[in-house]
């Protein structure tokens, strides 16, 4: 028999490599050998693969079977390879036409009763294979779905090893294909029910049947893990209107909202951080189709898409507690596993560490190179990984231990030196790192009814946000940034540079201590912001001094 080849797809972080799989059935003393540089998972597979065979009715060679992973260099991890060889073992066996498994894509875990189970990462993998000129690829009929959504690719969903024998037999192309729109698999609705079938948009690839897929899942609604994503019953999700008697509070969640700025919120327990924070997703423009497939590809490898929502197109929302170890908030694993961390499963949204000086200080001072860099990455001896990481950085702390430091009738019994030290948990350059510092207070019975009259919805307060990134993306057109966090320094004191009159309050920072050359561009930043929520051409002196008083704001 000949070598019966066909192709997978091998995750790096969330980069997708293309595998090749090939099977020799030959002579020789019976057995089963792989290579190609295999994990244990993959190295299992064999007796997957022989159980899955066997229980699906077809004989497993009676003679010695090689199957080789190429390139033989890159590591190759996880259960997604289980379909591929199995497919390849029965083309070289001549049980399936050599000529049809080599165009397709394979992806799957297979049971050993021949089922096939879905897997993480098959989105990114379906990006890979799409990315190769691969055209067709087959998928467990639960991943369908999130394999749809990669433009001008045919996904075809199987459920057991069966039926995909079957249709690789037959040849027959022409199943009934179900195309729909997909709003309700990407948009974030109130009302979403079950997926009673697979659903895709129209740019994105075709489905076709070939065998019984029945519902996707049902879709939950989101928390913490996902953000915003709305699903199953209808429910009334968090509203800016919901925070009274916190203005500057509410204002400086508008300010980098539109900028996409980093926000310390310093006060008591009860004032209204945390309900501030959950807040802030529901102020951001969603995710365009680009962004959204960078993000869901994220959460694919993650395994914590929401089920029957394969496409994430709300920013997402991470909240770790602060018992978190390194490895969960910037990622990592064992085994040469690499997982992304909170950091990567908050890209293009908001990470909020809530009691931030209760994080371990190594975690905390862990995340100024992804702030700076908007990647992070994880170095392993069998290599390095590399996931994305550009997300909007929330911390909330109290003023002390206690938290009642400044609150009328309930004194506060730390230490001046017990103060000191819990706030210095937050290091310099990491504070250095943060745009927007406020000092958030118990507010009043006067103050929460007077602010009543004044909160306005998220809806509200979203749209003077989406024209001042409207303003900044007309403004760095041609530029690789879209928003003013994003701009450059350099960028900032050439293309950008404003007035010395303009600058006249930076530079009396500069000159008495109180602004660092890295906090002189943070503030540049914020006062751009300032300039395009005015909807103003440049900023003044009024947004200049603005800036700078919310990021000296907590000192």
């Amino acid at each position: 028999m000949p070598v019966a080849r066909t192709h997978c797809v091998g995750l790096v972080g969330v980069t997708g490599r293309l595998v090749e799989v090939e099977a020799d059935v030959g002579p020789g003393i019976a057995g089963t050998h792989f290579i190609g540089l295999l994990d244990t998972a993959i190295s299992e597979a064999r007796g997957r693969v022989r159980s899955a065979l066997i229980n699906s009715r077809f004989a497993w060679p009676d003679a010695r079977v090689t199957v080789s992973l190429f390139p033989a260099t890159l590591p190759k991890r996880g259960s997604i390879f289980d379909l591929a060889i199995a497919i390849a073992v029965l083309g070289a066996a001549g049980a399936v036409p050599a000529q049809r498994i080599a165009a397709p894509m394979f992806l799957g875990e297979l049971g050993l009763d021949g089922r096939v189970r879905p897997i993480r990462g098959v989105l990114p993998a379906a990006l890979a294979a799409a990315a190769a000129g691969v055209r067709t690829v087959v998928v467990p009929a639960l991943n369908a779905a999130e394999a749809a959504l990669v433009p001008d690719l045919t996904v075809v969903p199987v459920a057991t090893l069966g039926e995909l024998v079957g249709w690789l037999r037959s040849g027959d192309l022409h199943r009934l294909p179900v195309v729909a729109d997909a709003a309700s698999l990407s948009q974030d609705e109130e009302h979403i029910g079950h997926a009673d079938h697979v659903q895709h948009t129209e740019q994105a690839g075709r489905v076709e049947h070939i065998g019984h897929v029945g519902h996707v899942g049902q879709a939950e609604h989101g928390s913490h893990p996902t953000g915003p994503e709305g699903g199953g019953r209808s429910m009334p999700g968090p509203d800016l209107c919901d925070v009274a008697g916190q203005p500057m509070g509410r204002k400086a969640l508008e300010v980098c909202a539109a900028g996409g700025h980093n926000l310390w919120m310093l006060g008591p327990p009860g004032s209204g951080k945390t309900m501030l924070a959950e807040r802030l997703p529901t102020l951001l423009p969603p995710l365009d189709q680009e962004k959204a497939l960078e993000v869901s590809a994220i959460h694919s490898v993650a395994g914590t898409l929401p089920p029957g929502r394969p496409l994430l197109t709300r920013p997402p929302f991470m909240a770790p507690h602060h018992s978190a170890t390194m490895a969960a908030v910037v990622g990592g694993g064992s085994g040469g596993v690499v997982r992304p961390g909170a950091v990567s499963l908050a890209h293009r949204g908001v990470l909020f560490l809530d009691e931030a000086p209760e994080f371990a200080t190594t975690v905390l001072d862990s995340l100024r190179q992804p702030l700076e860099s908007g990647t992070v990455t994880i170095a392993r001896a069998v290599g390095a990984v590399t996931f994305p990481a550009r997300f909007m950085l929330v911390l909330a702390a109290n003023p002390c231990p206690c938290g009642l430091q400044g609150t009328v009738g309930h004194p506060c019994k730390c230490t001046p030196a017990g103060r000191r030290r819990y706030l210095d948990r937050l290091s310099g350059p990491l504070l250095d790192r943060v745009d927007v510092k406020v000092k958030i207070g118990r507010a009043t019975r006067a103050e929460l009814l007077a602010d009543r009259h004044f909160v306005e919805t998220s809806a509200t307060v979203a749209e003077r946000v989406r024209l001042a990134r409207e303003r900044a993306s007309r403004r760095l057109a041609g530029t690789p940034w879209r928003t003013n966090a994003e701009v450059s320094s350099s960028a900032l004191h050439r293309d950008f540079r404003l007035p010395d009159a303009a600058m006249a309050p930076l530079h009396r920072g500069l000159d008495v201590g109180t602004l660092s050359a890295r906090g002189l561009d943070r503030v540049l930043r914020v006062s751009w912001t300032l300039a395009d929520l005015a909807g103003k051409d440049r900023p003044g002196q009024t947004e200049t001094s603005a800036a700078l008083a919310l990021w000296l704001g907590v000192d």
